[in-house]
């Protein structure tokens, strides 16, 4: 693996306008860290990266690297782009452990963070290095939102969430899991407690779904409820998915490993939405697709499609009148999620679109004083890498807020 990264790491121009830096929502300095790397030292390198971004070994695993850094190398015009991925992999999960957080005194006040996935987590780590006191507020029993929930072993192995939440805990950040705020506590009751302010990343947990008929039968499972936990789930045999995006690739090379014999994927447009790179995985571990299939309904033995029609622009153009029953003994429908509605409906003055998404300014501010929120809750489900990007920003503004609080 060394030796991999090493020769790759050589293999970067080091360019003076490095479109590797603009292709990555958070800006890593790629040719920084790649020079530093090699010729100055590991740790060195880890630092300045980690400094950047608090979840560098996560995204280094988890983003879309063929349309950000990947796909802006100048190599990859006429041959293989860096394989900057594993590079920053190697050099963020070697130093994480050792790394030594350095944090200012305490300056005596307390924030809040409702939700430990990657804003919540970005952001306690940028105000816990600021001095603040932090209480991390986690609706289940693990850390790290739809990191530990959403996204299989085989892309995030969980024991780096494990290793982030020794870091969190040894910069005196406090942890309190199975603890849902909306429910027997209250967002007033941490303002009540002496927080001078709090940070809503709660992510997006309530699947989207078709509106049709059967959604409701026994054999049919929402993506966002199998992936939090497959284990608990018995498909049988063959198992269709509808919906292509990054999350349905997640589910059928999920359910692929846990003994299904056929999986197809249905979308309804002509592409899949999913990256390219988890589309090939998704095929080479065994799933198939199916492309312009409409859902009519959902029945005992699988769902009912029609066909879709588009033109050259792609275009609706119509749907067949004949309709077609694709056996399966369970059908899992992925089609993205929306916020769930505790918070807005527990809390008076906060208020969400008609997506059921919080509305914020774009420091991160809510329509009440004094509460934030980034991440999925804001914007819908998009990557890691975005969510941490613009915690960032929200921490920086959560910072001004406090400053000016006696």
């Amino acid at each position: 693996m060394a030796f991999h990264v090493i020769n790759e790491a050589k293999r970067c121009l080091n360019c003076k306008k490095p479109m590797c830096m603009q292709g990555c929502p958070i800006h890593t300095p790629i040719p920084d860290m790649i020079d530093t790397f090699l010729h100055v030292g590991l740790n060195e390198a880890g630092e300045k990266v980690l400094e950047n971004n608090p979840l560098s070994i996560i995204c280094s695993l988890v983003c879309n690297h063929e349309k950000q850094c990947e796909g802006h190398c100048v190599l990859g015009r006429k041959g293989q782009p860096v394989h900057i991925s594993s590079i920053e992999n190697y050099i963020s999960d070697t130093y994480f452990d050792k790394a030594e957080i350095k944090c200012a005194p305490k300056n005596g006040k307390k924030a809040a963070i409702i939700g430990s996935g990657p804003a919540g987590i970005t952001i306690a780590i940028i105000l816990a290095k600021r001095g603040y006191d932090i209480t991390i507020f986690e609706s289940r029993s693990k850390i790290g939102g739809v990191l530990q929930y959403g996204i299989p072993d085989f892309r995030l192995p969980k024991t780096i969430l494990e290793r982030y939440k020794k870091k969190l805990l040894s910069l005196g950040i406090k942890i309190r899991p199975n603890t849902t705020i909306g429910g027997a506590l209250e967002i007033s009751d941490l303002f009540r407690d002496g927080y001078r302010s709090i940070f809503i990343g709660t992510g997006v947990w309530r699947p989207k779904t078709l509106g049709v008929k059967g959604e409701s039968l026994g054999n049919v499972h929402f993506a966002i409820d199998y992936l939090a936990n497959p284990d608990a789930h018995d498909l049988g045999n063959t198992v269709a998915i509808i919906g292509a995006g990054n999350a349905a690739m997640d589910v059928a090379r999920t359910v692929l490993r846990h003994g299904a014999s056929k999986v197809t994927l249905y979308e309804r447009g002509t592409v899949s939405a999913a990256s390219e790179r988890e589309l090939s995985y998704a095929m080479i571990d065994g799933a198939d697709i199916v492309y312009c299939k409409d859902t009519v309904e959902i029945t005992e033995e699988g769902p009912v499609f029609r066909d879709v029609y588009y033109d050259e622009e792609g275009n609706i153009t119509g749907y067949s009148t004949e309709t077609e029953l694709v056996k399966a003994d369970s059908t899992i429908v992925s089609i993205s999620q929306q916020p769930k509605d505790k918070l807005v409906n527990t809390t008076k003055g906060l208020k969400a679109n008609e997506r059921g998404l919080l509305v914020t300014n774009e420091d991160g501010e809510t329509t009440c004083e004094g509460i934030f929120a980034s991440g999925d809750v804001v914007r819908g489900a998009k990557t890691v890498v975005e969510a941490v990007a613009y915690s960032k920003h929200v921490a920086d503004a959560m910072d001004e807020y406090m400053q000016k609080i006696d």
